[in-house]
């Protein structure tokens, strides 16, 4: 069974999801510190983590970033329920090395359908056709599939796993212009008209400042104004 690791201080909140993803068949451990949630963690090793970000002591992001260099629990997708609603705490979120980014007050069945995407991606069950590929390489970017490291002729990043993701759907349909809703689907999984464009423009944003000579000045991921977003294959090193 899947096990979700909650770790939230507000008691009312975990006890909230708990009985809510349990009616899923989903099993529940709560905690109610950062400090308490990692100890669980590496005692269990969840499939998910839904993390709170304003906890006394160690914060969310702190938690997701300790979470991101463990071995044990890296792969782990973490996903922030938080009521810390601006852009910049997105931002961080996600820089922090989260998958998604939900704000409180949230919808019960929204959460369910974030929760159910965010797993389906991880799943071992998900296995594209694409995936015997070791490398997909567009002008002078490669993107290596077994290490999740792209290079590029400015250096050599290594990825999260929702950033390989994007930047692998983007790298193989070079030249072809995605908006937010179709890579909310095409990429997280999720169905019509969820999720976030926040969610892709934070994302976005941090490609480019890990691929980019010049993020604010990008030319390998092109926003196509009033469109989306498109890798160009005529990028190269000038």
């Amino acid at each position: 069974m899947t096990l979700i690791l909650v770790i939230d201080d507000d008691d009312l909140v975990s006890r909230t999801l708990q009985r809510a993803l349990k009616h899923y068949d989903y099993q529940v451990m709560t905690a109610s510190s950062g400090i308490e949630g990692l100890q669980l963690a590496r005692r269990h090793r969840p499939d998910l983590f839904i993390l709170d970000i304003m906890m006394p002591g160690v914060d969310g992001y702190q938690v997701c970033r300790q979470i991101r260099g463990d071995p044990l629990l890296q792969d782990a997708p973490v996903l922030f329920l938080t009521a810390k609603a601006k852009d910049e705490d997105k931002i961080e979120g996600f820089r922090a090395g989260g998958d998604d980014y939900l704000v409180k007050p949230f919808n019960m069945q929204e959460l369910e359908l974030r929760v159910k995407a965010i797993l389906r991606r991880a799943g071992p069950e998900k296995i594209e056709p694409e995936a015997t590929v070791n490398e997909v390489v567009v002008g002078d970017v490669v993107l290596d599939c077994r290490t999740f490291r792209v290079t590029t002729p400015y250096q050599i990043v290594l990825l999260t796993n929702v950033q390989f993701d994007l930047l692998y759907h983007l790298m193989s349909h070079a030249d072809q212009v995605f908006n937010s809703q179709q890579l909310l689907q095409d990429v997280w999984d999720y169905p019509r008209d969820t999720g976030s464009p926040e969610l892709v423009r934070a994302h976005i944003k941090n490609l480019r400042e890990k691929i980019e000579p010049s993020p604010s000045d990008p030319i390998y991921i092109k926003t196509i104004q009033g469109h989306g977003y498109s890798f160009s294959s005529e990028a190269t090193r000038g």
